[in-house]
């Protein structure tokens, strides 16, 4: 048999030194500034710039989280939810019963966080003057019964409906508590000539170029530029404008909750990045948007 050289020996052992301290080095914790939690965060985007502003602001003091926001509408955030596919459902509308069933037939157990509140305030042109509407003649101008600025005490000009698509859970709310005034029962629908328009900023952009438009919106969307109707819950009523302090007293009369939806009760790192949410540090965030704190 021939024999082996020492120096063989030694080279392989050198070798296998080698070997394990590169796999040591490749499996090594990472460095502790990357994020170690993750958080995907969808839905409203009525939500969307809050959500955003929250995020940035919470990791900077947690660099081991990352949030990803997206909007998209509070259906698309629920319809992820339901899937298992999100870990925060950003919500304007509540979940619908069959949507909790569906979610419910795919294990999943949606949890309502109420996270700050809302006006929709109405909005025109500067250059419109009517500055008053009650929610009756706003029901009757969405539905088609008034096509003309005249027969509410404008000008004699065409009115131009506007208003967000259908996934969006204020298209979903403004239906519901506006068109139809908050009856069940009632089937009243927008004119089949209403502008759909995808995002907040779109309807701003319409109402701005067109004096004849007349849109809704977040109130934490509408910019300076533009005119909030000032509304009555029902004729001889008091005529209110949207705010802060309107949406706390009740006089307001189209004001909603916003939500976050989780897949049971929240824990871990979902928990505490609700909990500070909640806490005052963030809903100075939402008076600072233009949205109403949540209600301790």
């Amino acid at each position: 048999m021939k024999r082996i050289p020492p120096s063989f020996f030694l080279t392989f052992l050198l070798l296998a030194l080698s070997l394990l301290t590169s796999c040591g080095s490749s499996n090594s914790s990472p460095d502790s500034s990357s994020p170690t939690n993750y958080i995907e965060n969808k839905g409203s985007d009525t939500i969307v710039n809050l959500a955003l502003a929250w995020a940035e602001k919470y990791q900077g003091e947690h660099p081991d989280v990352r949030i990803s926001v997206t909007g998209g509408g509070s259906g698309t955030g629920i319809a992820a939810l339901v899937n298992g596919t999100v870990d925060l459902a950003n919500a304007s509308r509540k979940i619908k019963d069959e949507e909790t069933s569906e979610a419910q037939a795919n294990g999943v157990t949606p949890v309502e966080h109420i996270i700050a509140r809302d006006a929709i305030a109405v909005i025109v042109n500067p250059n419109n003057p009517v500055n008053e509407l009650t929610l009756q003649q706003i029901s009757d101008i969405y539905s088609g019964k008034y096509t003309n600025w005249q027969e509410v005490g404008g000008e004699d000009r065409p009115i131009v409906r506007l208003s967000r698509e259908t996934n969006s859970g204020t298209h979903v709310y403004f239906l519901e508590t506006v068109l139809r005034l908050g009856s069940k029962e009632d089937k009243t629908l927008f004119s089949t000539n209403t502008l759909l328009l995808p995002s907040s900023e779109g309807i701003i952009s319409e109402v701005r170029d067109n004096p004849n438009a007349i849109g809704y919106d977040g109130l934490g969307y509408v910019p300076k530029d533009l005119k909030m109707i000032a509304i009555a819950k029902e004729a001889g009523g008091e005529y209110v404008l949207p705010s802060i302090a309107t949406v706390n007293d009740k006089t307001y009369a189209i004001a909603r909750d916003l939500y976050m939806y989780t897949n049971g009760e929240p824990a871990g790192i979902i928990k505490d990045y609700l909990d500070w949410i909640l806490s005052d540090e963030a809903q100075v965030i939402v008076a600072e948007l233009g949205f109403v704190p949540a209600i301790k």
